[in-house]
């Protein structure tokens, strides 16, 4: 059985990523209360006259949350069984979260304890700590739309047809903030910087002209070759640690020259080697 576990702050996406694995077969179930999630399993793999392949479950603040501490038991159990799990967790930041229930005007669930709305986010951060420090996958909705939540909840989950490593790799400006749902920062803005140059200030990293310019620099090739170096080494040690998901960012000033060449770059590279690599420019897309 393929089980994905999906948790995350109200408001965040939980929603539209049921029904994305919904609609790609998956057989969902939101809202379940944590501790009835082991003997649901044990259920599900001893269904007959079929077993359950394809099975998504919702945890979150709804669900008996200020149990989370077993959260980490619960999971040993299930990993007894021949079952392939993986845990999305959907976050965003407590500005965006804020707008979004102040634009729908839903409740948060727990604004029944009576907390004002920035307070219940604050608190729900807390009870789901445990929960999100498991993650195999986490995903920062914070600038994305329905859409491209959707499209990067595809992209990252959906195929898993083998046991090699999903692997996305963005661009990102330090301007607008580290991204959130990063496992490995890469700092370029040492890297001579188009930005300064007039006829390259308008353009990105995968403009022709900004190419030539950052190929005359040495200092760049040395910047590619330890960064590849640095995946061809180590990913395959995560792998075998049953790592089903990376997320690696790339970072210069503004997020359009430096950082995108290299993503296109590094990108392009691994293709050669992997299936399952993914690519995304934060400021540019």
């Amino acid at each position: 059985m393929n089980l994905i576990i999906v948790s995350g702050l109200s408001g965040s996406g939980k929603t539209v990523a049921l029904h994305t694995l919904e609609d790609a077969g998956y057989y969902c179930i939101d809202n379940l209360p944590l501790g009835m999630l082991p003997e649901l399993v044990d259920n599900m793999i001893n269904s007959e006259p079929d077993p359950y392949d394809l099975v998504a479950i919702a945890i979150d603040a709804r669900s008996g949350v200020d149990k989370s501490d077993r959260f980490g038991e619960i999971t040993q159990h299930i990993r007894k069984h021949p079952v392939e799990l993986s845990i999305l967790f959907l976050t965003a930041d407590t500005s965006r979260l804020l707008k979004r229930f102040s634009e729908t005007r839903r409740k948060h669930p727990l604004s029944r304890q009576g907390l004002p709305l920035i307070d219940s986010i604050k608190q729900e951060r807390k009870l789901l700590e445990d929960i999100h420090a498991t993650a195999d996958l986490t995903i920062d909705s914070s600038e994305l739309n329905v859409h491209e939540l959707r499209q990067t909840l595809i992209s990252r989950l959906l195929p898993q047809t083998s046991s090699e490593m999903g692997i996305l790799i963005q661009s990102f400006g330090f301007k607008n903030g580290v991204p959130a749902d990063t496992d490995f920062v890469f700092d370029v803005r040492c890297l001579p910087n188009p930005h300064w140059e007039a006829n390259l200030k308008p353009l990105d990293g995968r403009h022709p002209d900004v190419i030539r310019f950052l190929e005359s620099y040495n200092e760049v090739d040395a910047m590619f070759d330890s960064i590849f170096g640095f995946f061809e080494q180590w990913i395959p040690r995560f792998e075998k640690e049953n790592r089903s998901y990376m997320t690696i960012s790339i970072g210069c000033t503004g997020g359009q020259h430096r950082s995108v060449y290299l993503v296109e770059k590094v990108t392009a590279a691994l293709q050669q080697q992997r299936k399952h690599i993914s690519i995304r420019h934060r400021e540019i897309e």
